[in-house]
C-alpha cells in the first residue's frame, strides 16, 4: 500500500545538523543488536531501506553512566546522549559531537509523567530552558514500536515508528523496526529520540 504523501513542513525542523534534512519522507531501518553481538561494534546500526548504513549507535555500558554516542555513515560522532544523574530515571540530555558540556547540549527529554502505562515524552530544546510548553513530544508504545512524534502540543507528525513485517524480521525478533521521518526533519534528531527511548526503557526494564 502506497504511503500518503506528505506536504513538507514550511519551516524545516533542524536540531543536531541541516545536512540531516530531506524535501520527501526519509524510511530508515533501527536494528538493535544483542550485547552477544560481538562481531560488530556497538549497540544500533540505522540503514536505509536498501541496507545502507546512515548511523550507528555505540554505547559505554559499563560505565558509572549509561552514555551513547551516534556516529554518521561515515563515523564521526555526531551527538552524545546521557540520562541526567540524580533524576528519576526520567531525564537524558543530547549534546553535539563527543561533548557533555553544558554549552554543547542541544536538547533535553523527560516523561511527561513518573507512572506511564504508554509511553509520553516531553522534549524541550537547549534554549526551552523554562520548560513550560515542550518543543517536541513522543508518544505511543515502545513495546509495540509504535511511537509517534510530533511537533509541540500540537498534532502534527514529524515522524513515526512502526514494526517492519517480514520473513527476515520474523528471525530478528523485536530487535527491528522501521522509522519513518516525514520531510524537511532532521532524522538524525529523530534517531537520538529513538535510541533515548531504547535507554528509558532499558531502564524501566532494569527497575523491574
Amino acid at each position: 500500500m502506497a504511503q500518503p504523501s506528505v506536504p513538507p513542513l514550511i519551516n524545516p525542523i533542524t536540531v543536531i545538523s541541516p545536512q540531516f534534512l530531506a524535501p520527501y519522507p526519509v524510511d530508515l531501518q533501527v536494528v538493535r543488536k544483542v550485547l552477544s553481538d560481538i562481531l560488530t561494534e556497538g549497540n544500533f546500526a540505522v540503514t536505509d531501506i536498501n541496507g545502507n548504513i546512515m548511523f550507528q549507535v555505540k554505547g559505554k555500558f559499563l560505565s558509572i553512566r549509561d552514555r551513547r554516542v551516534m556516529l554518521d555513515a561515515a563515523g564521526t560522532p555526531i551527538v552524545t546522549l546521557r540520562p541526567k544523574l540524580m533524576t528519576v530515571h526520567d531525564r537524558w540530555e543530547a549534546f553535539r559531537g563527543e561533548s557533555t558540556e553544558e554549552k554543547d547540549l542541544l536538547f533535553r527529554v523527560k516523561r511527561s509523567s513518573l507512572i506511564q502505562l504508554k509511553t509520553k515524552l516531553h522534549v524541550f530544546l537547549a534554549n526551552n530552558t523554562k520548560e513550560e510548553v515542550c518543543d517536541f513530544r513522543v508518544e505511543g508504545s515502545w513495546l509495540e514500536r509504535s511511537c509517534i512524534i510530533y511537533a509541540g502540543e500540537s498534532n502534527t507528525i514529524i515522524a513515526q515508528m512502526h514494526k517492519k513485517h517480514s520473513i527476515q524480521s520474523v528471525v530478528l525478533g523485536k530487535g527491528k523496526f522501521m522509522v519513518t521521518v516525514y520531510p524537511n526533519v532532521d532524522y538524525a534528531f529523530i534517531v537520538a529520540l529513538v535510541v533515548i527511548l531504547d535507554g528509558i526503557n532499558n531502564e524501566d526494564k532494569e527497575d523491574e
